[in-house]
């Protein structure tokens, strides 16, 4: 099925917590000065036009970046975050939010490389005109599920692998933890960030337990929401789990989940931060 347009999504508060973990995780690695890969399963169209159709169609953005565009008491990781979309803006105003593809480029050095993975034709299409002439990066018209298992262990021998698939089968429940079990089993030292919507927490709960039943060891949970659980209400809620997190991640996302669920839950924002399971 490649129905799903992230257009329709881009800058949510679920892109938010995404994209500040992306962010976080990016700029711990690259700390050291060895070389990293870059690895996302599910790229999109990287470049995402605020205020038209599709996006403009439900308008979320409005209470995802909209609500923090403006502000002046964001804590110092998500300022980091926030100034990393006004690059992207080119000035005060926000009309595009980008994907998770160009954040990357952003940070990223010449000496590490990204590997970018997407069916839609028309977002494949879009994705190839923006990395045009980035020689560190491939764009690939590939299943990222699998195709991300034939390149693990990278060269490198460091990276992160993001897995941002749209769910629109049952079936990508299972098929997460089968492609995070396989990918650890190749490249156990890797960093890998998985996103996954709340729409029904049952499926959650069965995500969490076979993720901890996995074999997988420094497993952490970070879950932002905006509303309480409601089935058949749509997206309430979103999370990120981080296999070999860095070890300050969960120490500086606590006061920024602590504050994203303030500001983006407008009274109804809720968070928590679970070690699924440790060394």
């Amino acid at each position: 099925m490649l129905s799903y347009r992230h257009a329709f999504h881009a800058g949510n508060f679920a892109d938010v917590l995404k994209h500040l973990v992306q962010v976080r995780i990016l700029r711990y690695l690259l700390q050291k000065e060895k070389p990293l890969l870059y690895l996302d399963t599910h790229a999109g169209a990287g470049d995402y036009k605020l205020g038209a159709t599709p996006s403009g169609k439900a308008a979320e953005f409005e209470s995802g970046i909209g609500r923090l565009w403006s502000r002046d008491d964001l804590p110092e990781i998500v300022a980091d975050y926030v100034a990393l979309v006004r690059r992207f803006n080119h000035s005060k105003k926000l009309t595009h939010y980008p994907g998770s593809p160009w954040l990357a480029q952003q940070l990223l050095r010449p000496v590490d490389r990204m590997v970018l993975h997407e069916l839609h034709p028309a977002d494949l299409a879009q994705l190839q005109e923006t990395f045009r002439g980035d020689r560190r990066c491939r764009v690939r018209a590939e299943d990222g599920f699998a195709a991300c298992l034939a390149l693990l262990p990278p060269a490198e021998r460091r990276g992160l692998v993001l897995l941002d698939p749209p769910y629109e089968l049952k079936e990508d429940y299972q098929r997460v933890v089968d492609t995070l079990t396989g990918a650890y089993q190749r490249f156990a030292t890797g960093t890998y960030a998985l996103w996954y919507p709340v729409v029904e927490r049952r499926r959650i709960d069965r995500l969490e337990k076979a993720l901890s039943a996995s074999g997988i060891r420094r497993i952490l949970l970070l879950e932002l929401g905006i509303a309480a659980d409601r089935p058949g209400h749509g997206m309430t809620a979103s999370g990120m789990v981080v296999i070999n997190p860095p070890f300050s991640l969960a120490t500086e996302m606590a006061p920024a989940l602590d504050y994203l669920a303030q500001t983006l839950g407008v009274g109804h924002g809720h968070s928590r931060i679970v070690e699924l399971v440790g060394e």
